[in-house]
């Protein structure tokens, strides 16, 4: 498979590539209110607050269930160095973080939606539900610099704390903090 390169979903450019590492987020299909949505799409740095209204906990926060979480964690470590490389990863209670880097002939779309399918698959299973789990779409950012790459890995580590579910980032159970 191709990597797209620079292109577009409908808005702001993206950058596919094997030669960057992803800043990847992707949220539970209830996570943000229609209200908070909307106030995404008009705000002047929608990545702040899109990040502030995920760590407020909205939905049914199904990523909280520890069986949940760790079949994601686990969905993310599985092709760690076969299709992608982990560098960061934190599954909140209704958002997952990832900081990693795409082989060659993975495209990063692919590889996110490989881990929506089959983590929604079994997530829904062992909720006893059915239904959508995921939000259709992810965010992305290609990291920059090593500079970006350590803040970047750093929010990730410390959102747990940032949103008040632990007091230091090593204690969070399904976060990469806790293995350095």
């Amino acid at each position: 498979m191709e990597h797209k390169g620079w292109h577009s979903r409908g808005y702001l450019p993206h950058f596919d590539s094997q030669d960057v590492v992803q800043f990847v987020t992707f949220r539970l299909t209830d996570s943000l209110p229609k209200e908070a949505a909307l106030r995404l799409r008009s705000a002047a740095q929608p990545e702040s607050l899109r990040d502030e209204f995920l760590d407020r906990g909205w939905g049914a926060c199904w990523l909280g269930n520890d069986r949940v979480a760790q079949l994601v964690e686990q969905a993310l470590m599985i092709f760690d160095g076969e299709r992608y490389r982990l560098h960061a990863w934190s599954i909140m209670p209704n958002h997952v973080h990832v900081l990693l880097s795409i082989m060659p002939g993975r495209p990063l779309g692919t590889v996110v939606s490989s881990w929506k399918r089959f983590t929604a698959r079994e997530a829904n299973i062992a909720l006893g539900r059915t239904g959508e789990f995921w939000q259709a779409d992810y965010w992305d950012r290609f990291i920059r610099n090593e500079e970006h790459f350590s803040a970047t890995e750093s929010y990730i580590d410390l959102n747990p704390v940032k949103a008040g579910l632990v007091a230091e980032a090593h204690l969070w159970p399904w976060g990469s903090a806790r293995l350095r």
